[in-house]
């Protein structure tokens, strides 16, 4: 028994050991720094014109926790549809249920207002920093 983790066991080490190497050579080439200038913040080729540091909305990071969702829904549904004809109709209705319980969960969300990027209240946006 304990020979069949052998191959998954040596699969781990390697990949620790490769994630080390890489690391330390990401670490050691942070090391030769060039200056005030290349440490600073550019972004597309170009000098940031405002502060690094602003407040975001937090509707912005509600949107992308709705669409990390649907795309673990998406992983979950391409290897449902590589065994689709070999599981049967207990599979089949298996990914139904999964799919209804995905889709009512956006339209709760939906009905919420948790998709809408435009603020409902004036007194909730954010303030421009002088």
């Amino acid at each position: 028994m304990p020979r069949d983790f052998v191959p998954a066991l040596l699969a781990l080490a390697i990949a620790l050991g490769l994630g080390g190497v890489l690391l330390a050579l990401s670490w050691a080439a942070g090391l030769k720094t060039g200056g005030r200038i290349k440490l600073s913040t550019y972004e597309s080729g170009m000098p940031l014109l405002d502060r690094s540091r602003k407040r975001l909305s937090i509707a912005f990071f509600l949107i992308a926790i709705d669409f990390v969702v649907f795309d673990v829904e998406a992983a979950f549904l391409y290897p449902w549809a590589t065994v689709a004809r070999t599981g049967g109709w207990t599979v089949f209705w298996a990914v139904m249920l999964f799919t209804a319980l995905i889709v009512a969960g956006y339209g709760y969300v939906w009905k919420k207002g948790g998709l809408e990027i435009a603020t409902r209240h004036p007194q909730s946006r954010v303030r421009p920093e002088p």
